[in-house]
């Protein structure tokens, strides 16, 4: 005959998501937490341990926690996914007028570590997407436009003396316009006699720079561009 049932749903939720803060409040992500430490801070007055095996029995078949004979310890990133899941739930309250010092301080060291890390990610994310806001060159005079910019930034920045390496021009502008069209507007600048693109050697002649350069079967390769008009 089986058992009988000791325990609502919300005793479990409560259960559960009890059992998970204090594993984590306590270090169990790192090493085992004795039983005893969490057994009196999940089961309450009026319970026994005994009422909550089938909540650790849960969590374990869900690999949120492991258990030992002599405790418990938190099982990432499940344990801590089932946690968060279990404080965001509207469902969700802790039950009495009194919750322990313990919980109080659990959820407040929860919080400054969850906000910290939305925080680091939507400082990530903002940054992404700053990147990627930035619009694809889809046209010659937006070429030009941008090519003569970055060539006056690289050109005053590094001293370049009139003379800046093709392949700092191709990178510095980047995934922005695609290798074939960079050759040919390039190319197209220089036929309007907007820059003039030099032969020579790079001083390490590194294969990716010389790459990252222009060659043509007329010209051969072309290392440098040099500015004819503003």
């Amino acid at each position: 005959m089986p058992s009988k049932k000791t325990l609502t749903r919300d005793e479990e939720n409560q259960g559960k998501t009890r059992l998970l803060l204090a594993l984590w409040a306590f270090g169990g992500a790192k090493e085992e937490v004795k039983r005893g430490e969490i057994t009196k801070r999940v089961v309450p007055k009026g319970k026994k341990v005994a009422d909550y095996q089938e909540v650790f029995q849960q969590l374990e078949k869900q690999k949120a926690i492991a258990i030992s004979k002599k405790g418990f310890s938190l099982v990432s990133p499940k344990g801590l996914e089932i946690l968060n899941e279990s404080l965001k739930s509207s469902d969700f309250a802790f039950e009495g007028t009194i919750i322990g010092t313990w919980v109080a301080n659990a959820l407040l060291k929860w919080v400054k570590e969850v906000d910290s890390k939305a925080i680091s990610t939507s400082q990530n994310k903002l940054a992404k997407d700053d990147e990627s806001s930035k619009e694809f060159i889809d046209s010659y005079e937006e070429f030009k436009e941008m090519t003569l910019q970055v060539y006056d930034e690289l050109n005053k920045d590094e001293k370049l003396n009139n003379l800046v390496p093709i392949y700092q021009i191709r990178r510095q502008i980047g995934d922005r316009v695609n290798r074939q069209y960079f050759d040919s507007w390039l190319l197209e600048m220089q036929a309007n006699d907007i820059l003039q693109l030099q032969g020579g050697s790079l001083p390490d002649n590194d294969p990716a720079k010389i790459k990252d350069s222009i060659e043509t079967q007329l010209s051969g390769l072309r290392c440098y561009a040099k500015l004819l008009s503003s």
